[in-house]
């Protein structure tokens, strides 16, 4: 599985219902609306990496409401629950 992590501006009119058609695009699995930088980041999730290209430049760069994207590949992921789960089976 591939993740990409895209930061989107959005028209500030527009959040709400462009946070709802990113979330109907097939390959995101969540849009969260934020504070900081961006108005929304979205998850994509493909298997595929032409995948990204096609959800993120083809879909969500032209959703009604985006204003500009800046997209990032995860290479790996680190989470508390798989590093605790790692301890307690006692690997290190």
């Amino acid at each position: 599985m591939i993740t990409a992590i895209v930061m989107i501006d959005a028209a500030s009119e527009r959040i709400p219902e462009t946070a709802q058609i990113i979330a109907d695009i097939e390959g995101v699995s969540e849009v969260y609306s934020v504070a900081g930088a961006c108005d929304l980041i979205a998850m994509v999730r493909v298997r595929e990496f032409d995948d990204i290209a096609n959800v993120i430049s083809n879909r969500i760069n032209k959703a009604a409401g985006v204003l500009k994207t800046d997209s990032y590949i995860a290479f790996r992921s680190f989470a508390k629950d798989e590093s605790e789960a790692t301890f307690s089976i006692g690997l290190e």
